[in-house]
C-alpha cells in the first residue's frame, strides 16, 4: 500500500490505496536517489568509480562493473513491472542469456525449443556444449508432453543428465509459435529444474512470464525497452533470494553488466513504452490481416490471428498479439523483391523500434543456424519478418501494397521466361 509522504519542501505527494496500473508504475520510478536536486528524469551517474569516504570504509557504490546508481534505478523498475525479487541490467540480450546458460554444471542438460532466436540457437549449438560441456536437448515446446518425456529421461538413471534449465520463448522467434508457459513451468518444477523465458517479443507490457510460474524472465532492452534501436542489453528479472545472488555473482565477477548511459536511455524508453507498443500491436493486427488476404502470402504467422494454432494459449497468458509478424510466399524471389523494393520499413535484424522494420530471417538473424537444421525445423528460406512500428498504418499497408505488386510482376514475369 502507498502512503501519504511529506517531501523536504512541504508538499504532499499522491497517495493510493492500491498499487498503481503497470502503465503508470513505468513513468515513476520504483525507488529514487538520494537527488538534492529532486530533478523529474533521473540523473544519469556516467562514472567507473566513486570516491569512498575512507581508507577502509565502502560507500553504497565502489566501481560500475559491481553497481552504478542509474543501473539500480533500471533494475529497481524492471524488478517492479515484472513483479521479481530482482533484475538485472546486462550489455545485450545474448550477454544475459549467457549469464544463465552459468547456472548449469557440466554435465547437466539444458531444455531449449526448435523455434529459437539465432543467437541462442548458436550459443546453444557452439558454445555450451564444447566450451561449457553441457548437454543440450531440443523439443517441440508447443507440445507439453515433448517437454515432460525429456524431463523425465533425466531422472532414469540411464545416462542421460539431468535437465536443469529450461529455455522457453512464446511466441517464438521467428515463426510465432506459442507454448504454454505455465504447464511447461508447472512440469519444469516438479523435476527441479529453472525456467528462463525470453520474454523480448512481448515485454512486460503484454506478458509476465514470472506471473505465470517462471524463475526468470528475460527481455531484450535492445528491442521495446529502449525502443527506438539506440541501445544494446539484456535484463533478466529473477525470482528468489539464491538465484538473484547467483545471477548478480556472475554479473559482477565477469563484468557483462549494461552501461550507465544505456541504463538512462533504457529508463526514457521504459516511459513510453506501453504507448508504443500498443501503437505497434494495433500496426500489426491490421497488417496480418492484410498479409493474410493477399493472394501471394501462403501463411501467416501472428499470435494474434483468431487461425493460430494456438490462439486460446496465447489469450491466456498475454493481453495482444503482439508486434511481430512471420510470413511465407513460397519463393525466396517473391520475398526478396517484398523485403527489398518497401519504402518505409527498414531491412534490418532484431525488432520492437518506433520504426518499422522487415527482413528474411534465414539470411540475418537466424542465418548462423545451420541449414540442415533449418529445414528440420520448418524455417524456410522464404520466411518474412515484420516488425510493426508507430507509423500511420494506411501508410505501411500502402506501403506493403506496392512492394507486393512489384514482386508479383517480377515473379510472373520470371515464370514466362521459364516456360
Amino acid at each position: 500500500m502507498m502512503m501519504m509522504k511529506k517531501k523536504k519542501n512541504g508538499r504532499t505527494t499522491a497517495s493510493a490505496s492500491k498499487r498503481p496500473t503497470i502503465e503508470t508504475r513505468l513513468v515513476h520510478l520504483a525507488g529514487k536517489l538520494e537527488d538534492p536536486f529532486d530533478s523529474v528524469a533521473p540523473p544519469l551517474y556516467q562514472t567507473a568509480t566513486f570516491n569512498q569516504p575512507g581508507a577502509t570504509d565502502f560507500g553504497a557504490y565502489d566501481y560500475s562493473r559491481s553497481g552504478n546508481p542509474t543501473r539500480t534505478l533500471l533494475e529497481n523498475q524492471m524488478a517492479d513491472i515484472e513483479n521479481a525479487d530482482g533484475a538485472f541490467a546486462f550489455a545485450s540480450g545474448m550477454a544475459a542469456i549467457a549469464t544463465v546458460m552459468r547456472l548449469v554444471k557440466p554435465g547437466e542438460c539444458v531444455l531449449a525449443g526448435n523455434d529459437i532466436y539465432g543467437g541462442t540457437q548458436r550459443f546453444l549449438g557452439k558454445i555450451a556444449p564444447a566450451k561449457q560441456g553441457l548437454t543440450v536437448k531440443h523439443v517441440d515446446m508447443t507440445q507439453v508432453e515433448e517437454v515432460k518425456a525429456a524431463l523425465e529421461e533425466g531422472t532414469k538413471g540411464n545416462g542421460q543428465p539431468p535437465v536443469k534449465l529450461v529455455l522457453i520463448e512464446s511466441p517464438t522467434n521467428p515463426r510465432l509459435e506459442v507454448c504454454d508457459i505455465s504447464a511447461i513451468c508447472k512440469v519444469a518444477k516438479e523435476y527441479g529444474a529453472v525456467v528462463c523465458v525470453d520474454n523480448s517479443i512481448m515485454a512486460p507490457i503484454f506478458q509476465r512470464p514470472i506471473d505465470l510460474g517462471a524463475d526468470i524472465s528475460m527481455t531484450s532492452a535492445t528491442k521495446f525497452i529502449a525502443g527506438h534501436s539506440d541501445v544494446t542489453g539484456g535484463i533478466l528479472s529473477v525470482v528468489g533470494k539464491e538465484l538473484c545472488e547467483e545471477i548478480y555473482f556472475h554479473q559482477n565477477a565477469e563484468g557483462n553488466m549494461m552501461s550507465p548511459f544505456e541504463c538512462w536511455l533504457s529508463l526514457r524508453g521504459l516511459k513510453t513504452m506501453a504507448l508504443r507498443m500498443e501503437k505497434q500491436a494495433q500496426n500489426a493486427e491490421k497488417i496480418a490481416i492484410f498479409l493474410a488476404g493477399h493472394p501471394l502470402v501462403k501463411k501467416v504467422n501472428y499470435a494474434g490471428l483468431p487461425g493460430h494454432p494456438n490462439s486460446g494459449i496465447h489469450a491466456s497468458q498475454a493481453s495482444s498479439g503482439g508486434s511481430i509478424i512471420s510470413f511465407e510466399t513460397g519463393s525466396v524471389e517473391a520475398s526478396r523483391r517484398i523485403v527489398e523494393d518497401t519504402k518505409l520499413f527498414k531491412i534490418t535484424v532484431s525488432f520492437g523500434s518506433v520504426t518499422s522494420l522487415i527482413s528474411m530471417p534465414c539470411y540475418m538473424s537466424h542465418a548462423s543456424v545451420p541449414a540442415e537444421i533449418r529445414k528440420e525445423r520448418g524455417l524456410v528460406d522464404d520466411l518474412v519478418r515484420i516488425s510493426a512500428g508507430i507509423e500511420n498504418i494506411d501508410d505501411l499497408i500502402g506501403d506493403l501494397k506496392e512492394a507486393f505488386a512489384g514482386a508479383e510482376a517480377a515473379v510472373g514475369a520470371s515464370s514466362g521466361q521459364a516456360k
